[in-house]
């Protein structure tokens, strides 16, 4: 009987332990990033380094590693919601993403405007994100001539099952937030939801206010829901649906801005011999904006509406192969339609004086492939990218107070096709030192409000330009990659530039237009550090930036000329102390160098130096007292100056709440 039971007790177990490999585990997530990344220059942040944040947001956090810069210094809560785009690596000029963010995988960038909603992505939801400088080739590439930010939700591994937070500055402004992730059978559930309100700072300096001039007042909400479902041991189908508003007011009284979205997704992952991902995505998205006088206070200009929608997806397949490949084959769609609907009036007599109504769309079609193999110490990677592109339905429509259309445009269907290719080397020399090294072009569609809607930041205004082509990217770069003992340094020398960059280019007095200028070249270094020491850890960057305008005709007066809002000089350090579990002490130190608010370099602003604190005491097992100080050296930051008109950034702002979080 022993022998029996010894010769049927192998399979047995076998069978068992077949079983617990079968065992269903839900991730939340798309498929493993792809080993061609640690070819090129990315940069994780992980979830511990967020709540180190002063402010609270995640815009914050990103502007954090320096060369990562929003068009204007200001945040989501004093910033014109267009003009918070996002670039790397001074490749800037306009407000206008130039980098790709993603969050699950699914673009987030408006479909009219290209701006990120960052008061809707609050940081708590989020596991990781992932800074990749460099154009890309990869899903939905084609935005990506700066680079990408790649984010990941938490899921419950990174979450308590439930958790709230409210905290008041001095004020009187709050901040409230709640998450709840329970399991729900094999899979979760992730709803989350944050109010953030306040009468605002002055942006305004003391010896220019009047009258009409007020407070930044700011009143956000968002919602999100997200599921993970298993399908079976080797696929998941995941779902997201965020709901967000934004209302704020800059400088003058009646100068307000909204801006909402509805978003959704599916996602379908599968995990077996051939993994595939498989996305789609709407996003419902409305902006509207008060423009007011600077000398007669009255309301000049009234975008009352700018409904916009973006639909997309994408189908990546990864075929098996060897240990030593890896290999991604893809195809993704995007499309971005909208309308801007607008009233004029006489900022004398407050009349009417034109209705407009102009918008488009724009699609892109591209399929893609990365392939890398290691050699050895040596992995070499590839990609290729090929778009289709068009640009449709262009209109233009202006009517007069009675009416009587008087301007009524067409613009011309435009399509093409264009390839990206990217290639890049990692050498591992030793086990904690290996260089690198990629080079890279790609294609960035200029957006609907680029090519359709003109603007005002009084007394300036910007026209669009329907005929703007393309903008194409050209880049280089080597680094290294150095672990020794508890200390990490990562360098990058760039070479970047975009032809055909799009620019706001002054045409005449307070006059500007959109325009494709020769080129924006940019070359710099880029260093990144950080050291753990037992319950101390430091992080720190800086970027060395030498960004430059080439221009012909038009735009002659702006060759070697800064692009506009770009600083040469940015360096960010963070110093932390983590005694225990939830203690932290954290102090960061950031410094941006000077920029100029326009192309010609006429109006600067100047360099600033700022220094935040965040402080979390557990009070008990459940509760922590969280202190936080923005700028406690209350400096002056100028984030917008037209001709010695100037508006502020965030002064000295102290924070004090509690959070509290109930464990699994």
């Amino acid at each position: 009987m022993l022998l029996a039971a010894a010769a049927v007790g192998p399979p047995a177990f076998a069978q068992e332990a077949a079983e617990e490999e079968r065992e269903i585990v839900v991730t939340g997530r798309g498929l493993d990033p792809s080993p061609m990344l640690t070819a090129y220059s990315a940069i994780v942040v992980e979830r511990d380094r967020t709540a180190a944040s002063a402010s609270g947001r995640l815009e914050d956090v990103l502007g954090g590693f320096a060369g990562f810069q929003q068009f204007r210094r200001s945040d989501s809560r004093s910033a014109n919601p267009t003009a918070q785009g996002v670039t790397q690596r001074g490749l800037g000029g306009n407000a206008s993403s130039r980098t790709l963010v993603v969050l699950d995988g699914v673009p987030v960038t408006d479909p009219f405007f290209g701006h990120v909603p960052f008061s809707a992505l609050p940081f708590e939801r989020l596991d990781r994100v992932t800074l990749i400088r460099g154009g890309g080739s990869g899903a939905f590439g084609a935005g990506a001539v700066a680079g990408t930010v790649d984010m990941v939700s938490a899921n419950p591994v990174g979450l308590p099952l439930a958790e709230a937070g409210l905290l008041a500055n001095d004020r009187s402004e709050s901040e409230l937030s709640a998450s709840l992730a329970p399991g729900l059978g094999g899979g979760y559930a992730v709803v989350s939801g944050r109010w953030d309100r306040g009468q605002g700072f002055w942006t305004t300096p003391m010896a220019q206010r009047v009258p009409a001039s007020v407070r930044a007042r700011f009143d956000s909400w968002s919602g999100s829901l997200r599921t993970v479902v298993p399908v079976s041991p080797d696929l998941e189908l995941q779902a997201r649906v965020l709901l967000y508003e934004d209302h704020r007011t800059l400088r003058f009284a009646g100068a307000d801005s909204f801006q909402g979205g509805q978003d959704a997704s599916l996602r379908l992952v599968g995990r077996g011999d051939w993994q595939f991902d498989v996305l789609g995505y709407v996003q419902a998205r409305d902006y509207s904006n008060v423009v007011i006088s600077s000398t007669s206070f009255r309301k000049t200009l009234d975008q009352r509406a700018t409904p916009s929608t973006g639909l997309g997806g994408k189908l990546e397949l990864r075929p098996p192969v060897d240990a030593d490949h890896s290999l991604r084959l893809g195809i993704d769609w995007r499309r971005a339609e909208g309308e801007m609907q607008e009233v004029a009036y006489s900022g004398v007599t407050g009349a009417v004086t034109a209705r407009r109504r102009a918008g488009g769309t724009n699609d892109d079609l591209g399929f893609y492939a990365e392939h890398d193999r290691q050699l050895g110490p040596l992995r070499l990677t590839g990609s290729a990218r090929l778009d289709r592109w068009s640009v449709r339905d262009g209109r233009f429509v202006e009517s007069n107070a009675a009416g009587l259309i008087t301007a009524n445009s067409a613009f011309p269907y435009r399509a093409g096709w264009d390839l990206s290719l990217r290639g890049g080397a990692l050498l591992g020399l030793s086990e904690g030192l290996s260089l690198r090294g990629s080079v890279y072009n790609g294609l960035r569609q200029p957006t609907l409000n680029e090519l359709y809607r003109p603007f005002v930041v009084f007394p300036v205004t910007t026209r669009a330009n329907a005929a703007l082509a393309n903008e194409d990217l050209f880049g280089f770069e080597a680094g290294f990659d150095l672990k020794t003992g508890p200390i990490e340094l990562s360098a990058t020398a760039f070479d970047n530039k975009v032809k055909g960059a799009i620019a706001n280019v002054t045409i005449g007095p307070n006059l500007r237009e959109r325009r494709n200028v020769d080129a924006v070249h940019s070359r710099g270094i880029e260093l990144v550090a950080k050291a753990r020491v037992g319950q101390v850890s430091w992080d720190g960057s800086l970027s060395l930036i030498d960004a430059k305008v080439e221009g012909s005709g038009v735009s002659a007066g702006l060759n070697g000329k800064r692009p506009a809002q770009v600083p040469n000089f940015a360096a960010s350090t963070t110093l932390a102390w983590r005694p225990g579990e939830g203690w932290l002490l954290a102090a960061t130190l950031r410094h941006t160098g000077a920029q100029y608010e326009d192309d010609l370099e006429t109006d600067r602003l100047p360099a600033v130096t700022t220094l935040d604190a965040v402080v979390s005491v557990p009070l008990t097992k459940r509760v922590s007292l969280v202190l936080r100080g923005e700028n406690l050296t209350d400096a002056e930051i100028v984030t917008r100056n037209q001709a010695g008109s100037i508006d502020l950034g965030a002064p000295r702002t102290i924070w004090a709440g509690l959070r509290i979080s109930i464990g699994r």
